[in-house]
């Protein structure tokens, strides 16, 4: 029970908001999260996207796989993930909705 309570307690929220105005301080934020240990985002907030959140969210999963963790991307939204799918890099994001 306790590695399950632990898993979601290093997974940090995505925000309710990541376009192109706000994806460099998104980035930002998470690599540092990331590097403080943190193994996955919860999209659940995020309501208002465009492309650039891919982006982000391929970053973040770079960064985490450079120090060896496995990265989880959950709650992604419908929308986003057939953004994905339309660019065809749905397969490199490690997320389940």
């Amino acid at each position: 029970m306790s590695e399950v309570l632990n898993a979601v307690a290093s997974r940090f929220e995505s925000g309710a908001t990541l376009t192109h105005e706000s994806a460099k301080a998104a980035l930002d934020a998470g690599l540092q999260r990331i590097a403080a240990g943190a193994n996955g985002v919860d999209c659940a907030p995020l309501a208002q996207f465009d492309s650039s959140a891919l982006a982000v969210l391929l970053a973040w999963e770079r960064a985490a796989q450079a120090r060896g963790i496995k990265f989880e991307i959950v709650n992604l939204p419908a929308g986003l993930a057939s953004l994905a799918q339309a660019y065809g890099v749905d397969t490199l994001l490690s997320a389940r909705h």
